[in-house]
């Protein structure tokens, strides 16, 4: 079973989602815990990604194609856990802020978060600051992620929480923000729960702000 866990950690790492898929399904065949494979093979696997990607050993291409690995390996697992009910790590709204149409980055933590076991809803860019509070309610979101490449709609991060305190939501829901011109500093300032500093650290952040989240 050893052996699966390490081909795990090497098809994720080399990006190939054929293959991936193909050994998700083998270990299911023989007779490996669906859960047991994904906590011992596939997230150490994907989380080791992140790590190497921040590190600058695996560079932005590598990091997609190791995410889509993962969702294919992810898909065919979940499908097999209790009954089909599929395990999701949280649940998560995220967009690019009203006025930025920039959206590169954006897609890449997506796919990094639906790797990890996320739900993901995907706004899109240029979103309205009310759309994320609508939506958020809509999809019972734990986490409200917000992007901006451009200094001039960082603003939108901060009306955001202005929006979700006047809401009485504040409390309801954690924020990361991220982006370019996206600092801690401006984390701190605005009043967001989190500042992600790439997709690897986003993914880090959420789990951190869920963990605290659970807690009484």
């Amino acid at each position: 079973m050893k052996n699966l866990f390490e081909q795990a950690i090497e098809v994720i790492l080399k990006g190939d989602a054929d293959k991936a898929a193909e050994l998700a399904r083998r270990g299911l065949d023989q007779g490996l815990d669906a859960l047991e494979f994904m906590d011992k093979g596939f997230i150490p696997a994907i989380n080791n990604v992140g790590d190497l990607f921040e590190a600058g050993r695996v560079f932005l291409p590598g990091l997609i194609y190791s995410a889509k690995a993962m969702e294919k390996a992810t898909e065919i697992l979940n499908a097999a856990i209790s009954g089909g009910n599929a395990i999701v790590a949280g649940k998560v709204v995220i967009g690019t802020i009203e006025g930025d149409v920039h959206d590169i980055g954006k897609t890449i933590v997506v796919s990094l978060f639906n790797a990890n076991g996320f739900d993901v809803l995907d706004l899109g860019r240029d979103v309205p600051i009310g759309r994320f509070i609508e939506e958020a309610e809509k999809f019972g979101a734990d986490i409200i992620g917000s992007s901006t490449l451009l200094t001039t709609t960082m603003a939108g991060q901060k009306k955001l929480e202005q929006e979700l305190k006047s809401a009485g939501l504040k409390e309801k829901y954690k924020t990361i923000v991220g982006g370019a011109p996206v600092t801690q500093r401006w984390a701190d300032r605005i009043g967001a729960d989190a500042y992600a500093q790439d997709a690897g650290d986003g993914v880090k952040k959420a789990k951190q702000l869920l963990q605290k989240k659970s807690q009484p």
